[in-house]
């Protein structure tokens, strides 16, 4: 639940509404990297309040105070309790029924993982929202995720602008990821077997489910639903964690609407994982793996237009297969092996703006073939 003091939040992504970001700093520098990207709610000690009045003739900001155990706002009420923990005896005295405010702030002082996933479990399903205080942006995340669902937010104490602007960053990559993906019926018009070439394999941390894959190309302008090895075949045992993705030169889908090569991704990178019906989420690369392989080469364009063709290289192999259009009543076949394609075959195609720099989109003019 999303609680008060929400005007720090941007307004723009689900992910960042529902969880809350408060800085804690003495930088004018940190004070306006935040507010410029919509985090107003600042902490300060009691004692600061000359910095406070010299902040707010230049910004609208939200100052709240930390005063024995306690944090309160500008009329002198309660809006959080603070707590201490660092060691386990400490962490078990933490319940909910000991918040004595609506927001708890928890100070982690030597260690972080294991206690904020047991915070997350204790607090779950109460209208408290628990903060932790983060002194990057590393510590920050791990507070967020912490049992996949995360503390409901942290209290950013730095004193240089990067970590506001690696946070920001994160946040908006969760919000374009909360989005679904819009995805495009494309019809196979040619396939065709190109000779020999460096495919890679994508082995990822998480597993996959039927109808969902990761978003390729030969060209960025139009991307193809690659399925994972998921699904059981007679050739070789499922890999669930795995996508034969393409050549070193394909595209990829990463997040944040961004693109990059193939060649380009490594253990600790993210991707995009796409299903049949647009959603998506993130995953990280475990490992990759690129070897010498056969290929072939399918184009296709959109049911609603007969002009642009898209196309891909994938390797030659039954256990490489592209997504199926979903139909919804849940019976069809989810993707079909690319040795068994042939022209008049529906996919799913991601269509977007061609032109790239570093991955990102830009306006100009370009012709690729």
């Amino acid at each position: 639940m999303c609680a008060s003091h929400s005007s720090m939040m941007s307004s723009s992504g689900s992910y960042e509404n529902c969880k809350k970001v408060w800085i804690w700093t003495q930088s004018k520098e940190v004070m306006t990297a935040s507010v410029e990207r919509g985090w107003n709610t600042f902490v300060f000690s009691s004692r600061d309040r000359q910095l406070v009045n010299e902040w707010s003739s230049i910004a609208l900001i939200s100052p709240l105070y930390v005063e024995e155990g306690e944090i309160l706002d500008s009329e002198n009420r309660r809006v959080a309790t603070v707590f201490e923990v660092s060691d386990p005896q400490e962490l078990q005295q933490l319940q909910p029924a000991n918040a004595q405010a609506e927001n708890v702030v928890i100070d982690l002082l030597d260690w972080q993982v294991i206690p904020a996933e047991n915070i997350v479990a204790v607090f779950q399903g109460c209208k408290t929202t628990v903060f932790a205080i983060s002194k990057n942006y590393s510590e920050a995340q791990v507070f967020l995720e912490a049992l996949e669902q995360g503390l409901g937010g942290v209290v950013l104490k730095v004193e240089g602008a990067e970590a506001v602007l690696q946070l920001k960053d994160y946040f908006d990559r969760r919000n374009q990821v909360n989005n679904l993906l819009s995805l495009n019926k494309a019809s196979v018009t040619r396939v065709q077997v190109a000779g020999m070439g460096d495919r890679v394999c994508v082995d990822l941390c998480s597993l996959m489910r039927p109808g969902e894959g990761l978003m390729v190309g030969s060209f960025a302008r139009g991307l193809f639903l690659v399925h994972s090895e998921c699904l059981e075949s007679n050739y070789i045992a499922s890999r669930p964690f795995r996508v034969n993705a393409g050549p070193v030169h394909a595209y990829v889908a990463i997040p944040g609407g961004k693109t990059c090569y193939l060649s380009e991704l490594k253990a600790g990178k993210e991707v995009i994982v796409v299903d049949q019906t647009g959603q998506q989420r993130t995953a990280i690369v475990g490992r990759v793996k690129i070897e010498t392989r056969p290929l072939i080469l399918v184009e296709a364009k959109r049911d609603s237009d007969d002009q642009t063709l898209y196309s891909i290289l994938l390797q030659n192999a039954e256990t490489v297969a592209l997504v199926y259009p979903s139909q919804g009543n849940g019976l069809q076949k989810t993707a079909i092996p690319v040795t068994s394609l042939k022209v008049g075959d529906e996919v799913m195609l991601r269509v977007q703006g061609g032109a790239r720099h570093t991955g990102i989109e830009i306006q100009e003019f370009i012709v690729e073939n």
